[in-house]
């Protein structure tokens, strides 16, 4: 154990992947529905691991962090950017008002309780589980005319404060938004009516299913059928058929045809189907079920139904197509043969209501043969191109340019005022990922490598802040006991019951969108989730993604005003 000890002191680098290794598995163990995460289960371990006082380069946990803080940036800009217009207004100045809830409430109960500064940035971090809050408090409080044991004795106390926080920060907002606010607003009784209600407005298809059942299935599908004399296809036209499905608000398509002859066609729009045809339909599966008794009997041919399609994504680019609704956009020409089949916003999935209106930067999956792929892609924006590289002239750029505009400071009363490198470099990843949104050829980041940035940066940072602070874990923990638990579930709750408040009586939101739009701006996707759950519908991520945004910026960004009010 002794040359253990002696070998992780001597290469450090080790003791960092020990704790994220044994973070990530701590933090994805289960308890019932509730785990710790990975950022809690590697700040323990690091604490855990910190008690063998390993020193480490302040510098290696400041690479990692502005890595993730671009990340964030790059991640959320394009929907930052989108809620500064007129439709997102509303939901923009929710967010910004919840925060700023977020951050007072937190400030004076430390005021309050007698805490310090790295133990109110702590109480802020952990009951609004926003961990890059940490690192942005610590760059403040590194600029501070205090001694350098002061500054090491506030940071020092954050983790602890964090850590004893999350938890209810995390578990507690769940339970909050899901269990007692629909009550906050009606009932959950009248939640899910009015959801139903709403859902029906926006072209959600028969509102009696479970829409939890649609994520079990492909959304879009191809069946094939033989056409009897009953069939509601037989002795029409390719293009009466289908456009009888639009006359419903379906779109379904007639992809191939074998005739009485045996041989498979694709049909024109004046073929005529024949009884005896046995037909494929191409449409997104709610569709399809809503119509197949009528089709004929279902057959399994794998020579018929065996024919190659692509699944492409789709940047929302054209003007002629922003601002248009699904439907709209389904009923365009070129859209012939392509149904859509998926909808992400900010990294966020959609549901794909007929009456979603498509933003900038939206993309869109797409289902069809290639030739019907490329027209439509075309007339939409861009089509993703996949590849595993990162654009790392685009990455690197942004974060030299962020970092210097954030080291530049002003001074006010003496006291120097900055964003500082890591304010700086979130700001230009919100700019750099709005301007990939708008010239999406550029500046790529695969969804693998956003992840490693976003995930192992975060986590690579809270593992050095973990085993810096490992050896005065314990006496920060003694300091400020038990009670702050307390404290923590007042300044987890407090904000989210003034969301809930103010969605309704103030913005007057639909109460689906009021409980996305809360967990949007305090940042918790896990309280997403267990909203969709309850009200057994996706539309609260409608109110997500433009909050999130806001939230996400935000409330990062508090960790610098927090530090000024508390000194």
């Amino acid at each position: 154990m002794t040359w253990l000890h002696h070998t992780f002191q001597e290469y450090p680098e080790l003791a960092i992947f020990l704790t994220l290794a044994a973070g990530f598995w701590i933090g994805g163990l289960k308890v019932g529905k509730f785990s710790l995460g990975s950022v809690t289960g590697v700040l323990l371990m690091g604490v855990l691991v910190g008690q063998m006082d390993i020193q480490i380069s302040a510098n290696v946990k400041s690479v990692f962090f502005l890595l993730f803080l671009f990340a964030v940036g790059y991640s959320v800009g394009p929907q930052f950017f989108q809620g500064l217009k007129k439709d997102g207004l509303p939901q923009v100045l929710f967010a910004a008002l919840m925060c700023v809830v977020c951050l007072v409430a937190p400030w004076l109960l430390a005021v309050a309780a007698g805490y310090n500064v790295g133990q109110a940035a702590g109480l802020l971090s952990g009951s609004q589980t926003i961990s890059a809050t940490m690192g942005v408090a610590s760059d403040t409080i590194n600029q501070l005319s205090v001694s350098s044991a002061q500054k090491q004795s506030w940071i020092n106390a954050m983790p602890v404060c964090y850590a004893v926080t999350y938890i209810f920060g995390t578990a507690g907002s769940a339970w909050l938004l899901s269990s007692v606010a629909p009550m906050m607003l009606g009932g959950l009784d009248k939640v899910r009516a009015e959801t139903k209600e709403l859902e029906k407005t926006l072209g959600a298809g028969d509102p009696t299913q479970d829409p939890g059942m649609r994520s079990a299935f492909i959304p879009v599908t191809f069946r094939a059928y033989l056409v009897s004399e009953q069939s509601i296809a037989a002795n029409k036209s390719v293009k009466d058929l289908e456009a009888s499905f639009i006359q419903k608000g379906h779109r379904l398509f007639v992809e191939r045809v074998r005739k009485a002859d045996k041989s498979i066609i694709d049909p024109s729009q004046d073929y005529v189907i024949q009884p005896g045809d046995e037909i494929v339909i191409n449409g997104r599966r709610e569709y399809v079920l809503s119509e197949e008794d009528g089709f004929g009997k279902e057959i399994v041919d794998d020579e018929l139904l065996n024919f190659p399609v692509e699944n492409v994504n789709v940047y929302v680019i054209n003007k002629e197509v922003i601002g248009k609704t699904v439907r709209e956009l389904r009923n365009m020409d070129y859209m012939h043969g392509v149904p859509v089949q998926n909808l992400r916003r900010a990294g966020i999935s959609l549901p794909v209501y007929s009456e979603t209106k498509l933003e900038r930067g939206d993309q869109i999956e797409l289902v069809g043969y290639k030739n019907d792929m490329d027209r439509a892609a075309k007339k939409i924006g861009y089509a993703e191109i996949p590849t595993d590289r990162t654009d790392m002239i685009f990455v690197g750029l942004g974060i030299v340019l962020g970092g210097i505009v954030g080291a530049m400071s002003i001074h006010a009363g003496g006291v120097p005022l900055s964003l500082s490198t890591s304010g700086g470099t979130l700001i230009a990843g919100l700019i750099f990922g709005w301007l990939r949104s708008r010239h999406p050829a550029f500046g790529n980041i695969p969804e693998p490598a956003l992840w490693v940035m976003n995930n192992v940066g975060l986590n690579t940072f809270i593992a050095v802040v973990g085993i810096t602070a490992g050896p005065s874990f314990v006496e920060g923990f003694k300091q400020v006991g038990w009670g702050l638990f307390l404290v923590g579930i007042a300044a987890t709750t407090l904000p989210l019951l003034a969301g809930i408040i103010m969605g309704r009586y103030i913005f007057k939101f639909h109460p689906a969108l009021t409980l996305g739009c809360t967990a949007g701006a305090r940042t918790t996707t896990a309280a997403l989730a267990a909203i969709q759950e309850t009200v057994q519908s996706k539309l609260p991520a409608l109110g997500y993604t433009i909050t999130y945004a806001v939230g996400n910026t935000l409330l990062i960004i508090w960790g610098v005003v927090l530090v000024l009010l508390m000194t």
